[in-house]
């Protein structure tokens, strides 16, 4: 085994904190994973992982050595994917919120897959947050305003949002003329942020800036389809992207309020983590994302 090889499953085993997801990753027994870190520290002379019966971790001397095995490893990478004729390859682990995934990025995956059929490709949803390194991610896509993050975020698309009602919740409250008149006995199916608990005001474009209000209501959630049923159901207004209640709309299920005075579009993001030269895989995939979202809009 030669010390290139013997860095990736170090630095692997300090991201995952573990040798067996390590192991998997690389797609090497777990044997050769030990093996290989015995061989290390004996070689250098020094520990490098402390090993506990819950995780694995770096001594100070292993995470001197891992800043500098990612460095080298990065380097070695990229060097060799500027002079090696092919098509990026290799397994590619994402993350991504579900709607953004059943509504653009599966229907397509077969053109990403026809285009790069040698990358191995393993999706993740949710709307938590990622450890990018910790949960061996290579890169997440998400949709909102970024909180401040260690991560790099790179933008693919700006999403057109509507506020929206069931014509039965408007026949029982009226159908606001301005987002005064809200005001008055108006609700609000509320939307709990994953990271904070507490529910999103409505968000309202104004000439003059961002207007925000934040409406009493029943029933709050924290999942999309949920949020959307909500409305659906009558239990008050809720502020979505177009994409995702365009059937609704359409069927009569659901009718935009205050048109002319819209929500701000949503952003959605992908995002890297920062100090990790993107893999030629990665950029492939991110640059993917941008043509979808060009296509879909």
């Amino acid at each position: 085994m030669d010390r290139f090889q013997e860095m990736q499953i170090f630095t692997r085993i300090v991201d995952r904190r573990s040798f067996t997801h390590a192991a998997e990753d690389l797609n090497l027994p777990r044997a050769t994973v030990t093996n290989s870190i015995k061989r290390l520290e004996a070689r250098l002379g020094v520990r490098l992982l402390e090993r506990t019966t819950r995780q694995v971790k770096p001594t100070p001397d292993g995470d001197a050595y891992y800043q500098r095995c990612t460095r080298l490893l990065a380097e070695l990478e990229e060097t060799e994917e500027a002079f090696r004729d092919t098509d990026p390859q290799g397994r590619l682990r994402v993350n991504m919120q579900g709607t953004l995934a059943q509504y653009f990025v599966m229907p397509r995956l077969p053109q990403f897959l026809a285009r790069y059929p040698r990358i191995e490709l393993f999706i993740g949803s949710g709307d938590q947050f990622v450890d990018l390194v910790r949960e061996g991610v290579d890169c997440v896509l998400r949709a909102g305003e970024l909180a401040d993050s260690s991560m790099i975020a790179r933008r693919v698309a700006l999403l057109e949002q509507v506020t929206v009602a069931s014509p039965a919740y408007l026949e029982r409250h009226g159908d606001p003329a301005s987002i005064d008149a809200l005001a008055s006995g108006h609700h609000a199916v509320n939307y709990l942020s994953p990271a904070t608990g507490r529910a999103h005001p409505l968000e309202f474009a104004m000439p003059e800036g961002v207007r925000t209000l934040t409406l009493p209501g029943a029933v709050a959630v924290n999942g999309a389809e949920l949020y959307t049923a909500g409305a659906v159901a009558g239990l008050g207004l809720v502020q979505v992207p177009r994409y995702r209640v365009r059937e609704q709309l359409a069927n009569g299920e659901l009718c935009v309020v205050l048109a002319d005075q819209p929500p701000p579009p949503m952003p959605v993001s992908v995002l890297f983590a920062q100090n990790r030269q993107l893999s030629l895989r990665v950029r492939a995939f991110a640059d993917w994302l941008v043509q979808v979202f060009a296509d879909a809009a």
